[in-house]
């Protein structure tokens, strides 16, 4: 059986381990959604991840709704995302950047945009704004004709990472955020070809997945599911129904990896007390599938020699240890990572955390 140490292929991406940098949530980007410098030594500093998978990056200004969050829809966001690309690839490693649509989760004060979704639903508690946090407000549906022009900012985007350097995409389908309202009953209440049936759900992925393979080839391209329970107010009432099918569809289409982020009951970012869904997605899924959520190196280990993953993407623990398959390698302490730098700006808790050398 593999070990976290061996190299893998996904898609044309050729990974050199099975210790894969997670997408987090930062906000190290300027107001405009632009990277910055910090961002390229951010990364370059976790290069010897088997794969980098960045921030959630939006792809239009409808869809982006985090503070100080990057962009990938303007010749600006190409240019500075270059930079980050450059550094990465000459410090050795390999990045992909996740593409992202928050939908009812976007708070208009922050571009003047109403939050769009799959039905007219709020999201619950407040939004980090630039004004401190502010409620949620209802989501409009999206009308059957912008679905297209949806998909084609999502294209867009893609086309953008390549056009930056990228070594391909992630969608993110995951989280509560817009794909994943439409896939779950409890966010999607259409009664057109986009709602009802779990078929009918998992098209606006399944489209979205296919426009991106036509833009930039299945190769290139991977997705993030979160198939355990509520997420940021989204749920589904049949998840072991729903979350099999959507990635047996993935698979159909031959993307090059599925993430899955699967808290468990005792998640320390997200609970749930249902029991996972990552099995039933295994055997629904024949491709390179990650697994993601509290993950220690010794879990991450069993994952793999039992065959219930391919590789294990780490978040908090590269958030705070930018050579961390070396200390795995070495048995070596981990740093801790700092809460209350996750979100804020500046080098504080995102370039400052000391490799094993110091």
């Amino acid at each position: 059986m593999p070990t976290l140490f061996e190299p893998i292929r996904a898609g044309a991406l050729a990974c050199p381990n099975r210790i894969w940098m997670a997408p987090l949530t930062r906000g190290r980007a300027t107001r405009d959604h632009v990277p910055t410098p910090l961002m390229a030594e951010y990364y370059a500093q976790r290069a010897s991840a088997g794969l980098i998978i960045t921030e959630a990056t939006g792809i239009s200004v409808e869809g982006s709704g985090w503070p100080y969050a990057g962009g990938l829809w303007g010749a600006e966001h190409v240019a500075h995302w270059r930079t980050v690309t450059e550094a990465v690839h000459a410090a050795g490693g390999r990045i992909v950047a996740q593409l992202w649509h928050m939908g009812r989760l976007v708070h208009p004060s922050l571009h003047g945009v109403q939050p769009v979704s799959a039905s007219a639903t709020t999201g619950p508690g407040k939004a980090h704004t630039y004004d401190g946090k502010q409620p949620y407000v209802q989501a409009r549906p999206l009308a059957l004709e912008e679905i297209p022009r949806l998909i084609g900012d999502y294209v867009h985007a893609a086309r953008n990472a390549i056009d930056a350097g990228f070594d391909g995409v992630q969608l993110h389908a995951a989280n509560g955020y817009l794909i994943d309202q439409f896939l779950r009953d409890g966010s999607n209440h259409r009664s057109d070809a986009y709602g009802g049936s779990i078929e009918n759900r998992i098209r606006l992925l399944r489209e979205t997945t296919q426009a991106l393979i036509g833009a930039i080839g299945a190769e290139h391209t991977g997705v993030r599911l979160s198939p355990n329970g509520d997420s940021q107010g989204v749920d589904d009432s049949n998840q072991d129904a729903l979350f099999p099918a959507a990635a047996a569809a993935l698979g159909e289409l031959g993307i090059a990896f599925l993430e899955l982020r699967e808290p468990g009951p005792d998640g320390t970012f997200g609970k749930s007390d249902r029991p996972a869904v990552a099995p039933l997605i295994r055997k629904a899924y024949k491709g390179v599938l990650v697994l993601n959520s509290d993950y220690t190196f010794e879990r991450a280990t069993e994952a793999l020699a039992s065959g219930a993953a391919d590789a294990i993407s780490f978040g908090r623990k590269f958030l705070a240890n930018p050579d961390l398959p070396k200390r795995f390698a070495a048995g070596l302490p981990l740093n801790v990572d700092d809460m209350r730098t996750w979100y804020s700006q500046g080098a504080e808790g995102y370039t400052t955390y000391p490799t094993a050398e110091g």
